[in-house]
């Protein structure tokens, strides 16, 4: 058994150690946010925030990220009533065509704004970004979602 806190609740689950972390997330905890899509890191659709960091779930093992570690998914960081600053920005930009690339955008972005850097540019976003594959696309909006949240939040 392995103890998680995952979106601030904490839960035991029987998984072998050495198992991806996105298997975790997805099969037993029933989080679909976190989505596998090259399954070497790559790709970056399997993003989540551990400790505030961003990581590939895909490449990170369940037992690196137990307690005390803190994970957070898509689903932790706002609701349908109550969404994050960056959920909102993606929704009012039409930054998501297919979808499956967004839950790892978001959270790379989340990372970023968590730093409260001053004066955050486009350059910057785009080169955090940079690692998370969109074939669709939408990379434009995706900048303006992220650049709207940074001046909701003050960054």
């Amino acid at each position: 058994m392995l103890s998680l806190s995952v979106n601030g609740r904490t839960t035991a689950i029987d998984i072998a150690p050495e198992t991806p972390l996105i298997y975790a997330l997805r099969n037993d905890l029933a989080l679909n946010g976190p989505k596998l899509g090259c399954a070497r890191g790559q790709c970056g659709a399997c993003t989540v925030l551990v400790d505030g960091q961003p990581v590939r779930a895909c490449l990170t093992r369940t037992s690196a990220a137990t307690l005390p570690h803190r994970i957070t998914t898509l689903e932790g960081l706002g609701t349908p009533d109550q969404p994050h600053p960056l959920q909102a920005a993606f929704l009012a930009e039409q930054a998501a065509q297919c979808g499956y690339c967004t839950s790892g955008m978001i959270m790379q972005a989340a990372a970023l704004l968590a730093e409260r850097r001053p004066a955050l540019d486009e350059a910057q976003v785009a080169a955090a970004l940079d690692l998370n594959l969109c074939r669709c696309g939408t990379q434009p909006r995706v900048v303006r979602a992220v650049m709207r949240a940074a001046r909701q939040q003050g960054a």
